[in-house]
């Protein structure tokens, strides 16, 4: 029953008063934005110069269990969701996406990009990786469908404990990426340029993407010249 009426609230959550034009937006968005953050993960793993904190856990588990790229990413964030619960945190219908999607992306992403190829390729494939996991992010969030798992246990870590989010975010991502080196993940330059350029990256992608709603434009009018943003249009770390 308890799990019944957690599938009822987040079907109640994904109701929506936009336009029929808009919600198809929305959808679309989210659905583009999961694969591409899947081609994204792919293009720096296929770079094989270092990989992003979560992917190199992904990496080390898979080394050590020799389970596969994308269903040590599906089962990682159904983990991470688990986290939620003492959080308090709410599930969305983009949450439930991101969790159950972007692994079985990432799997078909890399199958159709080859191992082992040259060094500049490699590079291409590193920075325009980085790139394409940006506006990824700004799609799936600026669709307002629900956090990703691991925003999520970020934003709700912040929420619980009143601790800065650079913090609680570097704590995070330090935690995993040690844990992932240990066991045997992947970390280099690729890793470095990850931290240095993604944050930016999504500062740009995330406004860009995001989705006008009706719902902002009448939050807008309700409190006169006041620029209030939709909290639903603030950015969010990938």
């Amino acid at each position: 029953m308890p799990r019944v009426s957690r599938l009822r609230s987040i079907a109640a959550r994904t109701r929506t008063s936009d336009p029929a034009p808009v919600f198809a937006r929305r959808l679309v968005q989210l659905v583009v934005g999961l694969f591409l953050y899947g081609l994204g993960i792919a293009m720096i793993v296929r770079g094989e110069l270092g990989v992003a904190p979560w992917d190199v856990l992904t990496q080390g588990i898979a080394k050590q269990t020799g389970l596969g790229f994308g269903l040590i990413t599906v089962l990682t964030s159904g983990v991470v969701l688990l986290l939620w619960i003492p959080l308090r945190q709410r599930l969305g219908f983009g949450t439930v996406m991101n969790a159950l999607l972007v692994g079985p992306f990432a799997d078909l992403s890399l199958w159709l990009i080859p191992a082992g190829l040259d060094l500049w390729a490699r590079i291409l494939l590193l920075f325009g990786g980085i790139v394409v996991l940006a506006v990824a992010t700004g799609l799936y969030i600026g669709a307002h469908f629900g956090p990703g798992p691991r925003d999520g246990l970020m934003t709700g870590l912040h929420r619980r404990t009143g601790w800065r989010i650079w913090i609680v975010r570097t704590g995070i991502e330090l935690a995993v990426l040690g844990t992932g080196f240990l066991l045997g993940g992947n970390v280099g330059v690729g890793t470095l340029a990850f931290a240095l350029l993604i944050g930016p990256l999504c500062g740009w992608a995330i406004p860009l993407f995001a989705v006008k709603r009706p719902a902002d434009g009448a939050a807008q009018r309700s409190v006169g010249s006041r620029d209030v943003p939709h909290p639903a249009t603030e950015p969010t770390p990938a």
